[in-house]
């Protein structure tokens, strides 16, 4: 009885041995979309008042984790059942994906309002409670659609590293790679967005201006509307790129689509193309829906 019990520790600890490594293995092999996410999510996750940002990035990250508890039992069973219906999934993610993407590249070029009025608007006292609450409700949907497109794509990616085992072992591993993107990716944006309030109170630790804390904090304070200036560009690079790697990888016949550029160029340049045509077509769909209401 006593050394089938300690037998059955030594199960359990070989187990959890092989689920430490392979998780590794499995977060390295999502570390681009990983990465992709954060400056995503960064750029949504911004523009809001310093007093608004921490409860809108939590918000956010709740529909995080909802959206990981929705992905996960569903990934395992489309996997094990209908393995085709994982890839239709990644694909029209895809799409969207491309589409937000290249709208935000038409919007640049083509504004529907002035440059910065958003931003403008959200950091003035005087802005009604309700139309505050109004924006943040929009960029809170806009973050966690995005999300779960994006957790889409990492449960898979994850996913594929483990298939063949267990369905015990790829429940662990995978669902560990989710919680890890979920509280890195949201731990990174909560610093970055965060940056400026952690900079005055640097800076205030020395009241002559001078010292090592000051000109830390005087540095956070200067770089934060840099970075977030950059995040909107990361951000929809990042989108394109992330849509177009799907297109690529999961859509045979673009297997050897521009195989002589490197790979992310002709990721940028598929999703780049996609997006312009769903945006063409949403903005198609978008006219005559208003043609035949109007």
């Amino acid at each position: 009885m006593a050394s089938g019990f300690f037998a059955l520790f030594d199960d359990i600890g070989a187990l959890m041995d092989d689920v430490a490594a392979m998780s590794k293995i499995t977060t390295k092999k999502t570390a681009g979309i990983l990465g992709d996410d954060l400056a995503v999510n960064a750029e949504k996750a911004s523009g809001f008042v310093s007093s608004r940002e921490i409860p809108v990035l939590w918000a956010i990250t709740k529909g995080s984790f909802l959206n990981k508890l929705i992905i996960l039992p569903i990934a395992f069973l489309l996997s094990a059942f209908l393995p085709t219906g994982v890839t239709v999934i990644l694909i029209l993610g895809g799409v969207y994906l491309a589409y937000e993407g290249a709208e935000k590249i038409y919007e640049y070029f083509v504004p529907h309002h002035p440059k910065g009025e958003e931003t403008s608007r959200l950091e003035q006292a005087e802005l009604p409670k309700e139309e505050i609450l109004a924006i943040e409700e929009d960029k809170i949907k806009s973050a966690i659609l995005t999300d779960f497109i994006l957790s889409v794509e990492i449960v898979i990616i994850a996913l594929g590293t483990v298939v063949g085992r267990e369905l015990l072992f790829q429940i662990i591993v995978v669902s560990i790679v989710a919680i890890i993107a979920t509280v890195g990716v949201y731990g990174i944006v909560a610093l970055i967005v965060r940056m400026d309030d952690l900079g005055y109170k640097l800076m205030k630790l020395n009241q002559d201006k001078k010292g090592f804390f000051y000109s830390i904090g005087n540095f956070l304070v200067m770089a934060l509307p840099k970075i977030v200036k950059s995040l909107s560009v990361i951000g929809t690079i990042a989108l394109l790129l992330v849509s177009g790697g799907i297109f690529v990888h999961n859509l045979e016949f673009m297997h050897h689509f521009l195989e002589s550029i490197p790979s992310f160029i002709r990721d940028f340049i598929v999703g780049l193309a996609v997006g312009a045509v769903a945006l063409v077509l949403m903005m198609g769909a978008k006219k005559v829906y208003g043609m035949v209401k109007g």
